[in-house]
């Protein structure tokens, strides 16, 4: 059984990571930091509700996190194909 303290301490933690990762994404300087950024808020995201399952004993939002996860790997993974196709048309 995992104590309420670590759950409060680990929520406060992915929170201040969160909150790091929209000052990266307003601040940038460049759009693969941003990108990046956004891939840490989606799965800190998904954290957020897997801790939140913990914390309440059910499994209702595990999905939820997995769906979020998911979507995050793939806009990472679209941004960095349209960035390798940028780069070979100017070749």
């Amino acid at each position: 059984m995992i104590r309420i303290e670590v759950l409060n301490f680990s929520f406060y933690v992915i929170c201040a990571g969160i909150l790091l990762a929209f000052y990266r994404m307003y601040k940038g300087p460049s759009l693969p930091d941003r990108v990046l950024a956004a891939d840490v808020i989606s799965t800190g995201v998904s954290l957020l509700a897997v801790l939140y399952c913990l914390f309440s004993h059910t499994d209702y939002y595990l999905d939820a996190a997995i769906a979020i996860a998911l979507m995050g790997f793939l806009g990472t993974i679209g941004f960095s194909r349209f960035m390798e196709r940028k780069a070979h048309v100017h070749d």
